[in-house]
């Protein structure tokens, strides 16, 4: 998880570099605090076992590194880190699973396990903070490949997805990439699941609007297919590129992909899939295709159609959420009233990591998105800087109100313009699913606004609403937060699909 301090030569690596190491601290220190151990600084004359911890960390090679970690880190956090270390050590039978993402020997171990297992393979293009991943590995699936053009995204998958080695989770793009796919892909691949973007819906008068260059990206996905030839896509998109859909299909249907002797075509079939059908606590529209290989078709006797209707059958069984199901069980904040508090922790506006107050499965929907698990720790639960005029939107605004509400026409500051911002000011309604969350979020949290209390959600409630674990944590500046969490597939939903596809590749 951590780069050789020999290996870090620019600075978006120094970066990432820092926020970890800086994770690590934080996880230490929630650890202490929570299990009431003093952080006391270790024998000095137990320098080589920290060289030894380092070494194992995949952070140093040998013990003249640490002038250059040093350096890197600057002295502060340098021996901020070195006590931290020191604290592992000689707390290493107390420790509990927290770091073990940032452990280079266990992810080590967690991958050789997983690959060991006789799981559905799936390669995930265009897989952002790994929400899509995430609920089919939740159904057994093992990923082969992931593949992002955004760095920070690629972090954060790396670290929620330690079961994947790390050279296998490419930061890149699809275009540089689709050419030498067989670098990365050793197995037969199952599912090739993504969802790349699609723009140019405006240029209607053209006769194929998804030949738009614009929608390049998605062309090099159906590539992608073609050099693969998975038994099965599932790609995902926007609701609004419905009156679009069918000329995918056409290219689906266009395909044709000679392999190991063998002659490979698809069936696909598309649908609206909505998250709250499958007990996403948010009403999220996604059009999903599924597309099915011609000799899977036929020998299991499945088509994508039918397809469609075992996983809106399945989803139809599943207990229906509501916001405030989402927002139970964690520490209510305040607003921070000054700006470029954000990055700070702060007992009343929230912390990167904090001690959970609560147990992570008490209520349905927690038991839901944790999997029963119990989370000692909040991730990303910071509040958002608010303003005196929006602070008083925020506090006069009713459950459903928006911009327009007469309560609030004398300090709007976007009045004269409320027909193009009529939504930008909403108070969410607890009893009802979320709307979307969006990748916006990161300009604004106005549509968001918090039922019960004074602020904006924060990001691990926006993650919630999305139906990410509580322990999945978004690594990178606060803002770009909310934007992986607002373009991300719901991992329940993610999870519905994966389920009865699954069953098709027994």
């Amino acid at each position: 998880m951590f780069n050789r301090i020999s290996e870090i030569k620019d600075l978006n690596t120094k970066k990432f570099f820092i926020e970890k190491v800086m994770l690590f601290n934080k996880l230490v220190k929630v650890f202490a605090e929570k299990n009431k151990i003093s952080i006391e600084l270790f024998n000095e004359k137990s320098e080589l076992v920290i060289v030894k911890k380092l070494k194992e960390l995949n952070i140093i090679e040998s013990e003249k590194d640490l002038k250059e970690l040093e350096k890197l880190l600057k002295k502060d956090l340098f021996d901020d880190f070195i006590e931290c270390v020191k604290f592992t050590i000689v707390n290493k039978d107390k420790l509990d699973s927290s770091l073990d993402k940032l452990d280079f020997q266990k992810r080590k171990l967690l991958q050789q396990s997983s690959k060991e297992k006789n799981k559905p393979k799936i390669v995930d293009f265009f897989c952002g903070a790994g929400g899509l991943s995430l609920g089919f590995a939740q159904e057994g699936f093992h990923t082969e490949l992931a593949n992002d053009h955004e760095g920070v995204c690629i972090e954060t998958y790396k670290y929620n997805h330690p079961e994947i080695p790390e050279n296998k989770v490419i930061q890149g793009d699809i275009r540089k990439i689709v050419d030498h796919l067989d670098n990365y892909i050793e197995n037969e691949i199952d599912v090739v699941i993504g969802g790349p973007p699609c723009q140019g819906f405006s240029s209607a008068n053209q006769q194929r609007v998804i030949d738009d260059p614009r929608n390049e990206l998605y062309k090099y996905f159906i590539k992608a297919v073609e050099k693969i030839a998975p038994k099965m896509v599932v790609m995902e998109n926007v609701r609004g590129m419905l009156p679009y859909a069918e000329q995918v299909v056409e290219d689906y249907q266009n395909i044709s992909i000679t392999k190991n002797g063998n002659n490979y075509t698809y069936k696909i079939s598309y649908k609206v899939l909505v998250s709250n059908d499958f007990g996403v606590a948010q009403k999220r529209q996604r059009l999903i295709f599924i597309a099915i290989r011609n000799d899977i078709v036929k020998s299991k006797k499945i088509k994508p159609s039918k397809l469609f209707e075992e996983i809106e059958n399945a989803a139809q069984k599943s207990k229906k959420h509501v916001l405030k199901d989402a927002l139970e069980y964690i520490k209510p904040l305040d607003a921070p009233r000054i700006k470029n508090l954000t990055e700070v922790d702060d007992e009343t506006t929230g912390k990167k990591i904090d001690n959970n107050l609560f147990l992570g499965n008490e209520n349905s929907y927690l038991k839901l998105i944790n999997q029963n698990r119990k989370i000692p720790y909040v991730f990303n639960h910071k509040a958002r800087y608010t303003n005196d005029i929006n602070y008083e939107i925020y506090r006069i605004l009713d459950q459903g109100d928006d911009g327009t509400n007469e309560k609030i026409k004398d300090i709007m500051p976007y009045a004269h313009r409320n027909h193009v911002f009529k939504d930008k000011y909403f108070k969410l309604v607890a009893d009802k699913p979320s709307r979307t969350i969006t990748a916006h979020l990161k300009m604004d949290c106005h549509s968001h606004i918090h039922p019960f209390q004074i602020r904006s959600i924060t990001p691990r409630e926006a993650a919630r609403i999305q139906s990410f674990p509580d322990d999945y944590v978004f690594l990178g500046a606060y803002l770009k937060t909310y934007m992986q969490i607002g373009n991300a597939v719901p991992p329940v939903m993610a999870r519905g699909i994966a389920r009865e596809i699954k069953k098709h590749l027994e």
